[in-house]
């Protein structure tokens, strides 16, 4: 969805092209004639507006609103009009992308524990002299315990079991560092070995998490935390909600929600500074609802100026005051584009000749994003999204012209 100058748009920008670019509703958009020649050079360039889908908040709208005097809440209630506030509580279980292996690896630490998910049974780890780390993997399809010394991997027995019951997860009286196959993180919470599904002889790394720690591991992560306060306020209760929204959708899942810009960006203990611990705080707990439930708070980099509706009532396509300001690099863009590109892409065009969009999404400068665009070619036409387009080329988003 709800990522993330490029220094800032690796935590503004990535958000928002990672959980789609915007393509438009067929059922809003309105038909167009616009007509984009290949100039003889065959180079084309393009002009465009704001990074990302563009439902929901604009973080450098969120910014710019924030630098005009509203508040988090004020920024809230215009970006997710017809929202009420509400309170959340409980975990989260966030899929860890990076510990692409089978087991989950963690360091040693004061008051680690093992839980057998299957038995509803917690073991405290004992300190062995030389063991680095602990790690739950796998032997046929269920879950062992092992300790790591200067000789190798060593099996361990807690409560005199073999083999765990069920799943296996690790917490300890303070953050855990786990150990990926790129390097340690750090994580509040817990660690678990997940299996994908019943019988699997596969684990993936979930943490199980508190969503207010959640938070704090994203907010570094998709908005710079030297922004003004009520944005990064505005962020926290985005993604918090967020997170919500994407527990409640998917409660038997072995995890509710990633860690990458498909989902939010999450990073954990490493991602955490003072300035976004200072909004979670302030925001503790506060999420938007509506039609009885967390709100679906998609966000994404810049707007351009005008918002694409959403799947929600409350993702409206309006314009957007706020992202038109001097720090934000992302809301007026030009890209040159080979037309060779697009025909290595669509080979059975043959030569391209002309973009031909025949629908917009209706609202901003030429008739808004791209939802239709027809790739005329001298052997064929091919008509794909705009979202397909912008994706596809690297654009920052649907809205575009030639």
């Amino acid at each position: 969805m709800l990522s993330r100058t490029l220094a800032v748009a690796t935590g503004l920008a990535a958000l928002g092209v990672s959980v789609g670019l915007a393509t438009g509703s067929a059922d809003a958009s309105v038909a167009v004639n616009q007509s984009y020649p290949v100039p003889a050079s065959r180079v084309m360039t393009l002009h465009g507006h704001g990074f990302g889908h563009g439902h929901g908040m604009s973080q450098y709208g969120a910014y710019g609103a924030a630098k005009q005097g509203l508040t988090y809440r004020q920024i809230i209630g215009f970006y997710y009009p017809g929202t009420t506030w509400s309170t959340e509580t409980g975990t989260v279980r966030v899929l860890i992308t990076a510990d692409t292996g089978s087991d989950v690896q963690v360091s040693t630490a004061p008051g680690l524990t093992v839980r057998d998910l299957g038995a509803s049974k917690t073991y405290r780890l004992p300190t062995i002299a030389g063991a680095t780390r602990w790690r739950l993997n796998v032997d046929g399809t269920r879950t062992v315990v092992g300790y790591l010394t200067s000789s190798g991997w060593h099996r361990y027995a807690p409560g005199g079991l073999t083999t765990l019951t069920g799943d296996g997860q690790f917490r300890a009286d303070g953050p855990l560092t786990l150990w990926t196959p790129s390097g340690s993180r750090t994580y509040r919470g817990a660690l678990r070995a997940a299996s994908p599904s019943a019988g699997s002889s596969d684990r993936d790394t979930v943490n199980v998490v508190s969503v207010d720690r959640y938070v704090q591991g994203v907010i570094a992560a998709e908005m710079p935390t030297s922004w003004h306060m009520e944005a990064l306020k505005a962020q926290a209760v985005a993604a918090r909600t967020y997170a919500t929204w994407s527990r409640d959708v998917n409660p038997d899942r072995y995890y509710q929600i990633c860690d990458t810009s498909a989902c939010q960006v999450y990073r954990g203990v490493d991602a955490e500074d003072e300035r976004g611990l200072a909004a979670v705080t302030a925001t503790y707990r506060q999420v938007v609802a509506a039609d009885g439930g967390a709100a679906f708070t998609q966000f994404s980099s810049s707007s351009g100026g005008w918002l694409s509706a959403g799947s929600r009532r409350y993702l409206v396509s309006k314009a957007d005051p706020y992202d038109d300001f001097a720090g934000n690099p992302v809301h007026d863009w030009t890209v040159s584009l080979r037309a060779s590109r697009i025909q290595d892409a669509y080979p059975g065009i043959g030569r391209l000749s002309r973009l031909h969009v025949i629908r917009r999404e209706g609202g901003g400068q030429w008739g808004g994003r791209v939802v239709s665009v027809v790739l005329d070619g001298s052997k064929k036409n091919v008509t794909i999204s705009g979202g397909t387009f912008a994706s596809r080329f690297g654009l920052r988003s649907s809205w575009f012209a030639g």
